[in-house]
């Protein structure tokens, strides 16, 4: 039964696992996302939109997405699969004025399954890499989708904040369009969240002049017509890499020496005076934090290499490639307040958030977002403590500020 359901992608690389001592799915995913940086350049370079049909780079980006999914889990990808087209149904067949709230319970609901079974199956113990990860952020897109969808077709344009009327939706998706958005090679398998119109846009050619043209008319009231040459990514991706070299060696001579298990080797809880697993604790939790920091900021790159990325130009008149990052190092570690940690990591889970739950409740807005993002994270204990506590702590600052 365990084996059944465990994750089981390619072994094929398996004698490189083997030398060099990382688990089989590290390596997979690691292959997955430098083919997948190449691929990057290729579909920017050769797939370009002036060039290739939507309809081309749509199919490109789902069926290389769908491979590294096979790749990388094998069988265990079918939930890919079972989600986004359980989903698509529900957006295609159900009533517009609810098909957000199907969306929200069905996608939702999946996740937290697939979750709670990996909990029993693994008795609390986590691959370092596996598929309810990236069925994570799958699960932000379906679900971001649904809800702009339900604006653009159900509530008038003074009912929406500003945002909601940028990203709302009149129109469904096709189904590559759909399969498209989620499983597209660049974002597949570790992100970063981004919003529907975004990627058409992307897809499309006009991410980069629509964003001008917006940057020019919030700065001058003009919708200027933009038919300038693309700005290059290639500075933006060669310092993000640059970041991905740093962590990648910081991982292999800090975090490989303080292992965070050990935080519960039994001998260790048992001998050692508090204050000293109390140290450990904390150097061993801020030593695992470049892995995130490598793979999100790797993610990016892949992006960014893509021409996916846009964000405008900054105001020394050079290009931004920054629309969808992730987090922000330095506000990381140089956070002064909880709320300024937040709002430095795992951004796009936060626009997610903000999205989906804390622009549209009623009541007790900050209470249901931590909520949210608890169940969404997994079903561990922790993560519950953890958010929970997070809206107490939240409160506070705010009272105290």
């Amino acid at each position: 039964m365990d084996i059944f359901f465990k994750s089981c992608g390619s072994r094929w690389l398996l004698p490189i696992s083997d030398y060099l001592g990382f688990p089989l799915e590290m390596v997979n995913f690691m292959a997955c996302q430098l083919f997948a940086l190449l691929s990057a350049f290729w579909f920017r370079l050769y797939l370009t939109p002036r060039h290739s049909n939507p309809l081309v780079r749509h199919t490109v980006a789902t069926l290389l997405g769908i491979i590294f999914l096979i790749f990388c889990f094998g069988w265990s990808s079918t939930h890919f699969l079972a989600t986004v087209l359980a989903n698509y149904l529900i957006m295609t067949q159900a009533n517009i004025n609810h098909v957000h709230r199907y969306t929200m319970v069905m996608a939702m609901g999946y996740l937290t399954v697939c979750q709670v079974s990996r909990v029993v199956i693994f008795k609390y113990g986590i691959l370092s890499t596996d598929f309810s990860g990236p069925l994570m952020i799958v699960t932000q897109k379906i679900t971001s989708l649904a809800f702009q969808l339900h604006d653009g077709m159900c509530k008038k344009a003074e009912e929406l904040t500003t945002e909601q009327k940028l990203l709302a939706l009149n129109v469904r998706p096709s189904l590559l369009e759909y399969l498209s958005y989620n499983l597209n090679f660049l974002s597949v398998l570790v992100g970063p969240f981004n919003n529907y119109k975004d990627y058409i846009d992307f897809i499309e050619g006009t991410n980069i002049s629509s964003r001008l043209r917006r940057q020019s008319s919030m700065r001058n009231g003009q919708n200027d017509n933009y038919k300038i040459q693309d700005p290059s990514p290639l500075n933006a991706v060669c310092k993000k890499l640059l970041v991905c070299s740093g962590c990648m060696l910081f991982f292999l001579i800090i975090t490989r020496s303080l292992p965070i298990m050990y935080n519960v080797n039994p001998h260790f809880v048992s001998h050692a005076p508090f204050i000293t697993r109390l140290t450990y604790s904390l150097f061993s939790m801020q030593a695992a934090r470049p892995k995130f920091y490598f793979a999100w900021t790797l993610g990016d790159a892949i992006n960014n290499a893509a021409g996916f990325g846009f964000s405008g130009m900054d105001e020394n008149g050079k290009a931004s490639w920054n629309l969808i990052s992730n987090l922000n190092i330095i506000g990381i570690e140089t956070a002064t307040s909880y709320k300024t940690f937040i709002d430095n990591w795992n951004i796009q889970t936060g626009n997610w958030l903000k999205m989906v739950c804390y622009d549209r409740a009623q009541h007790h807005r900050l209470a249901l977002t931590f909520i949210l993002s608890a169940l969404w994270h997994g079903a561990y204990p922790g993560y519950y403590f953890s958010f929970i506590t997070a809206i107490l702590i939240t409160l506070v600052a705010r009272a105290v500020s």
